[in-house]
């Protein structure tokens, strides 16, 4: 190690050591009571997403919370954020999503080991606890009646939960109803103080969503008592001030708001100076020592703000400093969640939701009654729609990799987890954004940072040899491009992995160059232009029809290789059948765009992943002949240097993402024009 590292290495395990010392300045007392989450309801009584705050009918083969039937609810019977009527001879369980308290995260995760659960409610009713077993068992643990206005407490143990469980709760009110006010968990603080949060959003060219996010954490119940200051990076030219709203919403954040301007460098550039400013910015105007999370969101967001306080609470009562995460929903399904847990496949190194996980909808069945979501599950990473993270992790791994967009998150995770520090998905913590099922990055310009960001993660984290699995999994994504025609993100795949095999020292000097470069290229690719109007394409025509109807099975993982071999040789020696040349033959949606169908045919017009359009596929034999020949020749070479780039790439780590060469970095791209 050299003295500056040591120097270095040295100086983050002070900044850790005082922050260890920093939570542990005053003795435990259980009456010291935190509250780290409160039952609350959707904003605007948005009644899309109240299967996530009230849980619904119980899916009778799952499993049951004592045979209860949850009532559908009524927009009037939300009276605010935090109150909510039942009607006489009602029962509603809140059991759900953001309602239950994740029991088994706290005990894994922080050094509570109790939970008190506070009620208030007004009218007569039942009110009744319940857990959860790791296993999605549920068990009543205690009931009362309630009467007139009452406040129940119930301390509840931690002990229990070691592999998973909820804890939660359901009113029963009597023939003249009741209204729950508030509710509220608490746990003991153990003399931690409150951490401040700085919120970092990176937004291009989306002023209505950063707008709307200025206005939800002004209005947000609660959130001074933790926030300095929302920093929104703006690296468009369609600026988020000159939206009309802008000032109003500037006014109701009292001075908490700070707008940055620079160059487009992607999530990774824009997350970065939001790291960079919590970092650089310890120290504030009054002397007080300034933010010690910074909470990262992305721009195209729904922020449900009580997971920005439930977040930051949480990292306050964790055994060491920890990333906490929030999950993502679908803007345009409330209900469903993305992904709950995700982790990085090390062999494949191929990150994504553990199986089973992924594609959660709550409008069908709620909390109580999947059991999978009982069990604790621990991630790898967690995106950077919404994020935390520590100042003192900042402090001794550094910022973000200069990477543009794609595999930033996952790798931060996985460099703080070589240095002892955790990444939890909270449940309770979540934004809504469009869904990745709704974008197809993997055949656009984005292909290019899908391949070179996760060569550069693997060289930097892989524990195997050559990379494991990564290089034969990066052929045959290459392969598939080839033979579906999609000769624009070939192209791109190819210019990925000579960038990587030219090393590291050019990372900061093409982050704000290498997305125009690419996108510029998608003009000499028909399979990259996308057509809004179809009828400006030629009809589809074909000599000789298909004798199926059907599209052709995909080959098994034993048919694999010797199929992908006929094909290249068809595809490179047959020529392209003549009347395939002026005219498409077939249309196919994308949900059908396998590369194996695609594969059989010499063109095609393919939808586009959000309907907007669509693009006209032709083979091209000598295109094929040029691209794989490069890459088996790039891939040949990638293999025989990994070793030696692997060394280049973790000896370049500290210095590329360091505070100071960000800095230089910032100071070269200013705002765009």
């Amino acid at each position: 190690m050299s003295a500056d590292n040591a120097q270095k290495t040295e100086q983050s395990a002070d900044g850790n050591h005082e922050y260890l010392a920093k939570i542990n300045t005053q003795p435990s007392t259980q009456t010291d009571l935190r509250e780290v989450a409160r039952v609350i309801f959707p904003a605007d009584k948005d009644l899309d997403a109240l299967p996530l705050y009230i849980d619904g009918p119980i899916n009778r083969e799952g499993p049951s919370s004592a045979g209860s039937d949850t009532a559908n609810q009524h927009p009037d019977d939300i009276i605010s954020r935090r109150s909510v009527r039942i009607r006489a001879g009602r029962r509603v369980s809140f059991g759900s999503y953001f309602n239950a308290f994740p029991a088994s995260y706290w005990r894994r995760w922080t050094v509570a080991d109790s939970v008190v659960l506070r009620v208030r409610t007004a009218g007569a009713g039942s009110l009744i606890v319940y857990r959860s077993n790791a296993r999605g068992v549920s068990q009543r643990v205690e009931d009362r009646r309630v009467s007139g206005e009452t406040t129940c407490e119930f301390e509840l143990t931690l002990a229990p939960f070691g592999d998973g469980g909820w804890y939660w709760f359901d009113l029963i009110s009597d023939e003249e109803g009741m209204v729950l006010d508030e509710a509220s968990w608490l746990v003991p603080s153990q003399g931690r103080p409150v951490g401040r949060v700085t919120l970092g959003v990176t937004t291009f060219n989306r002023p209505d969503y950063c707008v709307n996010t200025i206005k939800t954490i002004a209005n947000a119940d609660g959130l001074d008592e933790v926030l300095d200051e929302l920093i929104i990076v703006d690296q468009g030219n369609k600026l988020v001030q000159d939206e009309p709203d802008f000032a109003e919403a500037q006014k109701a954040m009292g001075g908490k708001l700070r707008m940055i301007r620079q160059g487009n460098m992607g999530g990774s550039g824009g997350f970065a100076r939001n790291m960079y400013e919590v970092v650089e910015g310890r120290q504030g105007p009054d002397g007080v020592e300034k933010s010690d999370y910074v909470l990262i969101l992305d721009d195209d967001i729904l922020l449900e703000s009580e997971g920005v306080l439930r977040a930051a609470a949480f990292a306050d009562m964790c055994h060491t400093p920890s990333i906490v995460g929030g999950h993502m929903f679908d803007m345009y399904n409330k209900p469903l969640l993305n992904a709950y847990a995700e982790v990085v496949n090390s062999y494949r190194f191929l990150w994504g939701p553990i199986d089973g996980l992924g594609a959660v909808d709550f409008a069908e069945r709620g909390l109580r009654s999947r059991p999978r979501l009982h069990r604790r599950w621990d991630a790898d990473y967690n995106g950077w729609w919404m994020c935390l993270i520590p100042r003192v992790i900042l402090e001794e791994i550094g910022l973000s990799l200069p990477v543009f967009i794609k595999w930033d998150d996952s790798e931060y995770s996985l460099r703080a987890k070589a240095a002892g520090y955790p990444t939890i998905s909270l449940p309770g913590v979540a934004v809504w954004h469009v869904s990745w099922a709704d974008k197809d990055d993997a055949v656009d310009w984005q292909a290019y940072f899908h391949e070179r960001n996760r060569l550069i993660a693997a060289l930097l984290h892989s524990p195997f040899s050559k990379g494991g699995r990564m290089l034969r999994e990066s052929m045959t994504t290459e392969t598939k491009h080839v033979v579906s025609m999609q000769y624009y993100p070939a192209r791109s795949v190819l210019l990925a992995i000579q960038d990587v095999l030219d090393g590291p020292d050019r990372l900061h000097e093409m982050l704000p160059n290498r997305m125009p470069q690419i996108r510029g290229m998608k003009d000499k690719y028909s399979d990259g232009r996308v057509v809004k109007d179809l009828s400006q394409l030629p009809p589809v025509r074909r000599a000789k029809p298909p004798k199926r109807m059907e599209a052709p099975k995909s080959p098994t993982k034993a048919q694999l290789i010797p199929w992908a071999l006929r094909t290249v040789l068809k595809q490179t020696l047959r020529p392209v059948r003549e009347m395939a040349r002026e005219y498409p033959e077939a249309t196919v949606a994308h949900m059908d765009g396998h590369w194996s169908y695609l594969a059989t045919l010499d063109s095609a017009i393919v939808s586009n992943a959000d309907g907007t359009g669509a693009s006209w596929y032709r083979r091209d034999p000598a295109q094929v002949r040029e691209l794989m020949a490069e890459s088996t020749k790039l891939h040949a070479e990638l293999l025989s240097r990994w070793d030696e780039l692997s060394e280049q790439y973790r000896a370049a780590l500290p210095e590329i993402t360091s505070p100071q060469a960000w800095a230089r970095t910032f100071a070269e791209n200013g705002p765009a024009q």
